[in-house]
C-alpha cells in the first residue's frame, strides 16, 4: 500500500507519495506556489478557485509520472482558521480568508462570551478576529449579497473533487466554534458568529472516508478506489511528524510562520485538563489535542528581508551570519503581520530600531531571526506548567532545516532543555499520513529526531 499525502499550506500546495513505512519514494513530489494576497489593510487572501487548480496540477503530475499507482490511501494536512463565503449557487463569493488577514473585529454591540474563561475551556479559543466567531459576521457585512454557506479552504477544495467532503473535528476546531469535550458545535460560539449551525459544514464522524468524483476517477484512475481520511490541521500534523507526540517533547516548528505546541492524548467526551489562559488547543483528530501558541512571523520575516534587503545569497549568507554570535543583530519587533490570537496587535506593527550608518543586512536579519527566537520562550513555559516540568525540544520546519545559525540561536535562547532537531524534510505531510494510518505511535522513529550538531552546552538555568 502506497500512502498519498496531501499538505495544503498558505505558501503552497504539495503532494508526496509514501509506501507503508512512511517512507517518501524518490521523485514523487509535486509542488505549486499560491498566490497570497497581502496589503497594507491587513489582507491576507487566497483566491479558492486558483488553490484548486494548483491542488489538481499536482494531482496531474503525480498522474502522469505513475507516481499514483497502488496508492490506496490519502492523507491531508491543512492549513487551520480559513473561511471561505458561498453564495446560494455555491460559489465563492469573494476570496479565502486566512490566518493572516487581520481585518475583521468583533463587533461591540455583541459583548463577547458570557463567561470568557469558561469560553476558552470548552472551545480551546478566544472571541478573537482570527476565528469564525468574529470572522463570519464581518464577512456577511462584506458580502453585499445573501452568504449560502461558509465553509474552509480544504473542505471548498476536497468538496469539489469528492462525493462528499464534511469537516474534520481537527478542521473544525481551527474555526473557535467547536466544543472540545462534544464535538459539536458550541452554542455560544455560533452565537457570537450570528448563525444556528445551518450555514456550517457537516462535522465528519470518527471513521469517514471519502471518495473521488466520477469525472476525477476517471481523470487519475489510480485513485478511484482510493479512501480519502479526514484532514489534519498542519500544527498538529507538523507535531506528529516531528516525532513530539506526548508531554514529553514540545514542538517549535518554523515554516511560513511559527509555532510551539505540545500533544496530549484527551479523548472526546472525557474530562479535558485546565488550559492556560495564553494558549489555544485543539483537536488532533478524536482522541488527540494540542496545546500551544502561534506567531505570524517565522520563515516569512526572511523571505522578506531577502526580497528588500541586498543580502548575501547561497552559503555566502549562512558565512556571515556565522560571524555573529547567536542573539547579535539589531533590536526588533517582529510584528510584521500582527498578533495570532490571543494578542490584538494589526497588521504593520513590526520595528527595527538602533539602526545606524554601520549597519549592514546581515544584522537586520540576524534580529529579526533572534526574534522569532524570543517569542517562543514564554509561552513554552507556560506549556510546561500544565505537566510540572520542563520538556525536551524538537525543532523542524523548512526554515530550521535551511539554517543552521538558525538552530544555534534557538538552542541558546531555549537553554538548559535538550535541543533537538528533527531531519525529516515533510513533517506535515508526514504528521497525516501517520494519523490516516493510525500509527502516531511511530512518529518517532519516523521523524529522525536527533541531537543537532547546532546544541548550545547546557547551563545552569
Amino acid at each position: 500500500m502506497n500512502i498519498l499525502a496531501l499538505d495544503l499550506g498558505t505558501s503552497s500546495v504539495r503532494g508526496l507519495v509514501m509506501d507503508a513505512d512512511i517512507r517518501p519514494l524518490p521523485g514523487a513530489l509535486a509542488r505549486r506556489k499560491t498566490v497570497l494576497t497581502v496589503d497594507g489593510d491587513g489582507a491576507g487572501t487566497l483566491d479558492p478557485r486558483q488553490y484548486l487548480a494548483c491542488l489538481i496540477e499536482c494531482l496531474d503530475e503525480l498522474h502522469e509520472h505513475g507516481h499514483l499507482r497502488e496508492v490506496d490511501l490519502i492523507a491531508v494536512s491543512a492549513q487551520w482558521h480559513s473561511v471561505l463565503p458561498l453564495g446560494v449557487d455555491d460559489e465563492p463569493l469573494g476570496p479565502v480568508l486566512t490566518w493572516l488577514d487581520t481585518r475583521p473585529e468583533p463587533s461591540p454591540a455583541l459583548g463577547g462570551p458570557v463567561d470568557a474563561v469558561d469560553y476558552h475551556q470548552r472551545t480551546g479559543t478566544w472571541w478573537h478576529r482570527c476565528y469564525w466567531s468574529v470572522r463570519l459576521p464581518w464577512l456577511r457585512e462584506q458580502a453585499g449579497t445573501r452568504v449560502g454557506r461558509f465553509t474552509g479552504l480544504v473542505e471548498y477544495a476536497l468538496g469539489r473533487l469528492l462525493t462528499d467532503a464534511p469537516m474534520s473535528m481537527s478542521q473544525a476546531s481551527g474555526t473557535g466554534l467547536l466544543d472540545l469535550g462534544t464535538l459539536d458545535w458550541d452554542p455560544e460560539a455560533c452565537t457570537l458568529a450570528g448563525t444556528r449551525g445551518e450555514d456550517l459544514p457537516e462535522l465528519a464522524g470518527r471513521d469517514w472516508r471519502g471518495r473521488l468524483r466520477g469525472e476525477y476517477a476517471r481523470r487519475w484512475p489510480d485513485l478511484a478506489q482510493a479512501s480519502w481520511t479526514a484532514p489534519v490541521g498542519d500544527g498538529a500534523a507538523s507535531n506528529v511528524g516531528s516525532g513530539c507526540i506526548d508531554d514529553s517533547r514540545a514542538a517549535v516548528t518554523v515554516g511560513t510562520s511559527s509555532a510551539v505546541r505540545l500533544l496530549q492524548r484527551m479523548p472526546a467526551h472525557a474530562p479535558q485538563s485546565p488550559l492556560p489562559q495564553r494558549l489555544w488547543r485543539y483537536r488532533v483528530d478524536h482522541d488527540h489535542v494540542v496545546t500551544g501558541a502561534a506567531y505570524s512571523s517565522g520563515g516569512n520575516l526572511f523571505a522578506w528581508a531577502d526580497r528588500v534587503l541586498r543580502l548575501p545569497t547561497g552559503p555566502a549568507l549562512e558565512q556571515a551570519l556565522a560571524l555573529l554570535p547567536p542573539g547579535e543583530g539589531v533590536p526588533v519587533n517582529v510584528g510584521f503581520g500582527g498578533d495570532r490570537p490571543p494578542g490584538d496587535r494589526r497588521a504593520g506593527s513590526g520595528e527595527l530600531r538602533g539602526l545606524g550608518f554601520g549597519t549592514t543586512s546581515v544584522q537586520i536579519l540576524a534580529g529579526l531571526m533572534h526574534g522569532v527566537c524570543e517569542q517562543v520562550v514564554d509561552d513554552l513555559v507556560r506549556l510546561e506548567s500544565m505537566v510540572g516540568r520542563p520538556t525536551d525540544v524538537v525543532l523542524g520546519g523548512g526554515a530550521m532545516a535551511a539554517s543552521p545559525w538558525w538552530r544555534r540561536t534557538f538552542a541558546q535562547v531555549l537553554t538548559p532543555r535538550r535541543v533537538d532537531f528533527g531531519r525529516h524534510p515533510e513533517i506535515g505531510a508526514t504528521g497525516a499520513a501517520l494519523v490516516a494510518t493510525g500509527r502516531i505511535t511511530d512518529a518517532v522513529v519516523v521523524a529522525d529526531i536527533s541531537r543537532t550538531d547546532d546544541q548550545a552546552p547546557a547551563t545552569p538555568a
